[in-house]
């Protein structure tokens, strides 16, 4: 990808530079390449059996086995992986994301130490690290799935195989980037903007994520009595409900985010909006304590919550750039983050839940994700476009004096080519006065003819008036011939000449 890539550079050869400890020694490839692989998985399967140990020491009626504990232990680490089991015969897909979460931050963890420990200076001589991490897991996903043949619990044997591999894969490649560096080159390589807006879609979807679970956290407050009677008497029931509960924790604030944004969620036949209700049966979990009986008239109030997101968005990227449309290109790219985000979080929320009355668990997650989008565009489009710098706007008046001076400089430099070459100039003026005086004498007809004719009636039609005629003409057309260089004598006694014939008929007049 160029996007990782240096200029001139092939891919996966940017150095490392200070981000390795260059003191740490470099231990035999081999072993920490086999620590990286092993490590989560060990880890990870043990926090797994000490959790059903637990469970299977603290319940009424229990026989404690330890290679019982050690058989279950495998597909409860699939799950941590979400690879859908089948208990039974019935299909359990909604399986809990809080394990999840550990374990990709369990297998980071051991990529990233392993760079530091191999000492590697490029980003291509990490890959056999990250190949060995994601073979492990295969190799352990379909060991899991062979051993779970003919056992109650069971797993498809693909998926066992693919998913782990794939989820332990992105979470080693995450850790080795993190190690590197690489959102810096990242920053580097991408456009400001895009990057700002995937900040922002983070921000937006962690700030919604916020929402739901402080609704979460309200109604099992208010419902403090309902949490409480879910409860076993016995302490080993009640250590597995709270155990499951916590378990199950993200998947409760994903769905309260989809109720706060709008388009809820569904367990079986219940169906919880914020402008409907549909009842249905509910599991018996504390953490489902909180989930209202019936619909109340001031749900839609909590829109306000989703709102107040998209106005911090907005508020984030007021100062993104001086123009309007560039902030809005980065709310844009928010906004399809948080809408990616919701289809994401809302796929791993819910599930298949056996073939009873609480199966399927469901986020609507098309129509979540365009909710989503929405509450991130509008309000924080509406907010980054009035709030932030717009660049000032230039005046009528200015604008049409700066297109008039180059049109003076022009006529300025025709001019003096003109003067420069030695040709009579004609000052824009006095062509102007001739149009006029051409077009008066060309719409005045009907005038001479008046004139005339009240002439000819009086008697005035003199044959004097044709001299005074042609002499004026005479001057006019003068006055507009440039004058001569040098004044000859005979234009001067012409001239006393017209006037001498001119004077006359003014007398006879």
């Amino acid at each position: 990808m160029q996007v990782l890539t240096s200029p001139g550079r092939p891919a996966g050869d940017e150095p490392v530079g200070d981000s390795l400890d260059q003191d740490v020694p470099q231990a035999p490839r081999s072993r920490v390449l086999l620590v990286a692989a092993l490590g989560p998985l060990v880890t990870g399967y043990a926090a797994v059996a000490t959790l059903l140990a637990l469970v299977t020491l603290t319940a009424q009626h229990a026989v404690f086995s330890f290679g019982g504990v050690l058989l279950s232990a495998g597909p409860g680490w699939l799950a941590a992986y979400q690879v859908e089991l089948g208990i039974g015969g019935h299909p359990l897909g909604m399986l809990p994301l809080l394990p999840t979460v550990g374990v990709v931050l369990l297998v980071a963890r051991a990529a990233a130490n392993a760079v530091r420990r191999l000492r590697c200076a490029r980003l291509r001589h990490t890959v056999p690290l990250i190949a060995t991490i994601s073979g492990a897991h295969l190799v352990f996903g379909v060991l899991i799935s062979l051993l779970s043949i003919g056992e109650p619990v069971r797993a498809n044997f693909w998926l066992a195989a693919v998913v782990p591999a794939v989820i332990s894969g992105l979470a080693a490649t995450g850790g080795v980037l993190r190690r590197f560096g690489m959102p810096q080159v990242l920053a580097d390589r991408l456009d400001p903007l895009a990057l700002r807006g995937l900040r922002a879609g983070l921000l937006g979807l962690f700030a919604l994520l916020a929402a739901g679970a402080l609704t979460l956290t309200a109604a099992t407050a208010l419902s403090a009595r309902t949490v409480s009677s879910l409860f076993e008497p016995s302490f080993g029931g009640s250590f597995g409900l709270f155990l499951l509960s916590v378990l199950y924790l993200p998947n409760a604030v994903v769905a309260a985010m989809s109720f706060v944004s709008g388009p809820g969620f569904s367990i079986g036949t219940l169906d919880v909006h914020l402008i409907g209700y549909r009842g249905g049966s509910v599991p018996g979990v504390p953490l489902l304590g909180g989930i209202p009986e019936h619909a109340a008239s001031w749900w839609p109030v909590l829109l306000v919550l989703p709102l107040a997101v998209g106005v911090l968005v907005g508020w984030s990227v007021r100062a993104v750039d001086e123009d309007p449309a560039a902030r809005l290109r980065v709310v844009v790219v928010a906004g399809a983050v948080v809408g990616f985000g919701c289809v994401l979080l809302g796929t791993l929320a819910g599930g298949r839940l056996g073939d009873g009355p609480f199966d399927p668990v469901s986020v609507p997650v098309g129509v979540a994700s365009i909710v989503a989008f929405c509450w991130i565009v509008i309000p924080a489009g509406f907010v980054a476009f009035f709030a932030g710098a717009h660049s000032p706007m230039q005046p009528v008046g200015s604008l049409e004096v700066e297109d008039e001076e180059p049109e003076a400089e022009a006529e300025s430099e025709s001019d003096e080519a003109e003067a420069e070459d030695g040709e009579p100039e004609e000052s824009e003026s006095d062509e102007d006065v001739a149009d006029e005086e051409s077009e008066d004498a060309e719409d005045s007809p009907d005038d001479e003819d008046f004139d005339a004719e009240a002439d000819a009636e009086l008697g005035l039609d003199l044959p004097e008036d044709e001299p005074e005629t042609e002499a004026a003409a005479t001057e006019d057309k003068a006055e507009d011939e440039p004058e001569a260089p040098v004044e000859e004598p005979d234009a001067v006694t012409e001239s006393t000449e017209d006037s001498g014939d001119a004077k006359p008929a003014e007398d006879d007049r």
